[in-house]
């Protein structure tokens, strides 16, 4: 078998290389998944520049997202079977509940990832896969779509229909937010910067989209949309918060799932007060929430945006396309 190390976080694209193991046999409680794809996204990048939140540790095998078949498994394992279609979830140990240090250890950071043609993992962090999903877009769930779905559902108060969401651009996660809001039964308003992106966007279902370059108070804009109101809930990728919170309204949420530049302007907490809004940090989800939402996408039919794929011998080429090439949905690595 053949996977991609990375030799350090901050070692960037030179840091990959690809070398050849033994197929491992799984021990108590686990199981051996071969890989047929794994997809990028912006915590990839972020391993790579050095500049992820969490540990990475020297050598890992990369990549947090990914899905595939199962092909052997160890004693005592009754959660997954040969044959099913899986993934794995970004943090192993999180099967339910609120987030908390023991969760830390994370695919493709402290423990190996899965841009490689065969993992082993700990049975109780799969979860089967929606069965009218390719492998190509099943690999595309574990950590954008994870985090959209919690991002919408997951503080007890989920979106609900009539309800408006702002999402922020065409990312992975403001495309997955889009299509489960509106698979919620809520108004959506979708900020973009281009016309192109625009006409996009609406045909997955954004009932208005705001152009951030024509219309850079897209915040006013929101509430103009809204009469005044502004929107139940804002999914905030950009570290954008300082106009999430003139966008929000009276008493609604803003999902903070993380940020595209270095810096921002600061947050003014007397805003943040007087506007009643919750804010919450949002990072990926747990197994029970990943299995709930797998259960969402199959009963609506669901199916992520998928830029471009390519095969396992050019994943260095995904980064760079990834990197580079403002992608409208997710890039795929092929695992043939």
């Amino acid at each position: 078998m053949r996977s991609y190390h990375l030799s350090h976080s901050g070692a960037g694209l030179a840091g990959l290389t690809v070398r050849e193991h033994d197929i491992p046999t799984p021990g108590p409680g686990q199981a051996l998944v071969a890989v047929r794809a794994t997809s990028l996204s912006f915590r990839e990048l972020m391993v790579l520049d050095g500049t992820y939140v969490l540990p990475v540790r020297p050598d890992v095998v990369p990549v947090s997202d990914g899905a595939g078949d199962v092909v052997a498994v160890g004693p005592g394992v009754d959660r997954v079977r040969v044959g099913d279609r899986v993934a794995a979830t970004l943090f192993p140990s999180w099967q339910d509940g609120p987030f908390a240090v023991e969760h830390v250890p994370q695919r493709g950071g402290s423990l190996d990832g899965m841009l490689t043609e065969y993992t082993l993992a700990e049975a109780v962090s799969l979860v089967t896969v929606p069965a009218h999903l390719t492998y190509a877009e099943a690999a595309t769930l574990p950590c954008v779509a994870v985090t959209a779905w919690n991002a919408l559902t997951g503080d007890g108060a989920a979106v609900r229909p009539g309800d408006t969401v702002v999402v922020q651009g065409s990312g992975g996660v403001s495309l997955f937010a889009l299509q489960f809001a509106k698979a919620l039964g809520a108004r959506v308003i979708a900020t973009t910067s281009s016309p192109a992106r625009a006409a996009r966007l609406r045909e997955l279902g954004a009932d208005d989209v705001v152009d951030y370059v024509t219309t850079p108070d897209w915040a006013g804009e929101v509430r103009a949309l809204t009469q005044g109101r502004g929107a139940d809930r804002v999914v905030d990728v950009a570290g954008l918060l300082h106009e999430s919170v003139r966008a929000i309204a009276l008493a609604g949420t803003i999902a903070c799932v993380g940020f595209t530049g270095r810096t921002a302007p600061p947050l003014d907490p007397q805003a943040l007060f007087a506007s009643g809004a919750t804010l919450r940090s949002v990072a990926v989800g747990s197994r029970a929430q990943f299995t709930a939402m797998n259960a969402f996408i199959e009963t609506h039919g669901l199916r992520p945006v998928i830029d471009r794929v390519f095969p396992f011998e050019q994943a260095v080429d995904a980064y760079r396309h990834y990197a580079d090439a403002s992608p409208f949905g997710k890039v795929v690595i092929h695992h043939s």
